[in-house]
């Protein structure tokens, strides 16, 4: 697969907490130099970054995150608030204590809830698949698959794992209705990269890939 393949998947991503302004305008101008699907950045950012790409690259920020134990009406606000300061994307973390609670209504509930407050944006769930059992991520991508979602993501980034082969693959078997997957943490490679995409991948949430386009010349 051809490095420009991969990079169109890629949501280049920055959300450390000691981000500043001259960090988020890097990555978006790499974002946009390197032809990637969105720029994944804090909501802080938003409307500043929105204004400086002038649609020149989709804007994508996070909500209920990195915990996704805010109450449905924070979350629903944050995408709200997102959405009205420039993002055209949205990835929401799910309460995970909710489902090994087997709360699963509650979660549906939700997350139609935050996408109805996205207008029309996309919609990426996370569903930190380091911290479930295969049982309960099957069952995410029903309640996701089932839902007004877009895409189902494995993870943060900020937990004790990323996205893996093996869950990547669950995710193919299991999801439906043309749901999407989107694997993130830990793509350390154009190996790497490659692998979830032939698994089923469409999105790749990651810096690494632009990082190996960078140093390789593309």
């Amino acid at each position: 697969m051809e490095i420009k393949d991969i990079l169109s998947r890629v949501d280049h991503t920055l959300l450390s907490p000691s981000a500043v302004w001259d960090d988020i305008k890097t990555v978006c101008d790499d974002g946009i130099k390197y032809g990637c699907a969105s720029v994944c950045i804090p909501a802080s950012f938003v409307k500043r970054a929105a204004e400086y790409v002038d649609g020149r690259i989709p804007i994508c920020t996070v909500i209920g995150f990195p915990n996704g134990y805010s109450t449905t009406g924070a979350k629903c606000f944050e995408a709200a608030d997102a959405v009205r300061n420039g993002a055209s994307e949205i990835d929401m973390v799910i309460n995970i204590g909710a489902l090994k609670d087997g709360e699963f209504q509650f979660l549906k509930d939700e997350i139609n809830s935050v996408k109805e407050s996205c207008g029309g944006r996309l919609l990426k769930v996370i569903i930190e698949t380091c911290l479930l059992t295969d049982d309960e991520k099957i069952k995410m991508c029903e309640l996701v698959s089932a839902s007004d979602a877009d895409y189902i993501k494995t993870s943060t980034g900020f937990s004790n794992g990323g996205a893996t082969p093996k869950d990547v693959a669950l995710f193919a078997e299991h999801v439906t209705g043309g749901l999407k997957i989107k694997a993130a943490g830990g793509i350390a490679s154009l190996a790497d990269a490659e692998e979830f995409i032939r698994l089923g991948a469409s999105r790749l949430g990651t810096s690494r890939i632009v990082r190996i386009a960078r140093e390789s010349g593309v």
